[in-house]
C-alpha cells in the first residue's frame, strides 16, 4: 500500500514539473529582481543604454511587473525562448514593447515566476 501511494505521488510530481517547463501563449509571469545587478536570461537593455535614453540606471521599474507570453520560439539546441509583453499594455522603460527571455533558465534563476491560474 505504501508503495502504491509513493508511486502515485511520484507520478503527480512528474506531471506537474513537466507541465511547468512548457510555456503556452497567454501564460502570465511576474518579473522578479535579478540576483545580481543585471538580468542574465531576460534581454533587457544594458544600464548604460538606459542612461543614454534618459532613464535611471537601474531595473527597479520592471520589478513585479506582470507579463504575458505572446510568442514561443524553440531553437536547435533545445532552448525555449518566449516573447513577453506587459499585461497592462505599457512599454518597458517607456520604449520597449516586447522582450525576449530564455524560459527555463529564467525560471531556474528566479528572474521570472509563473502566476498560478
Amino acid at each position: 500500500m505504501k508503495n502504491l501511494i509513493f508511486i502515485m505521488f511520484s507520478l503527480i510530481f512528474c506531471f506537474l514539473t513537466n507541465a511547468q517547463n512548457k510555456p503556452e501563449i497567454g501564460d502570465e509571469l511576474v518579473i522578479n529582481a535579478p540576483s545580481r545587478t543585471n538580468y542574465n536570461h531576460i534581454d533587457f537593455p544594458k544600464l548604460n543604454f538606459l542612461v543614454k535614453r534618459g532613464k535611471p540606471a537601474n531595473y527597479k521599474s520592471v520589478y513585479g511587473n506582470k507579463v504575458v507570453v505572446k510568442n514561443i520560439i524553440n531553437d536547435d539546441n533545445g532552448n525555449i525562448y518566449v516573447i513577453l509583453e506587459k499585461k497592462n499594455g505599457k512599454k518597458f522603460f517607456g520604449f520597449l514593447n516586447k522582450v525576449k527571455a530564455n524560459y527555463n533558465k529564467s525560471l531556474e534563476s528566479k528572474e521570472l515566476t509563473v502566476i498560478k491560474q
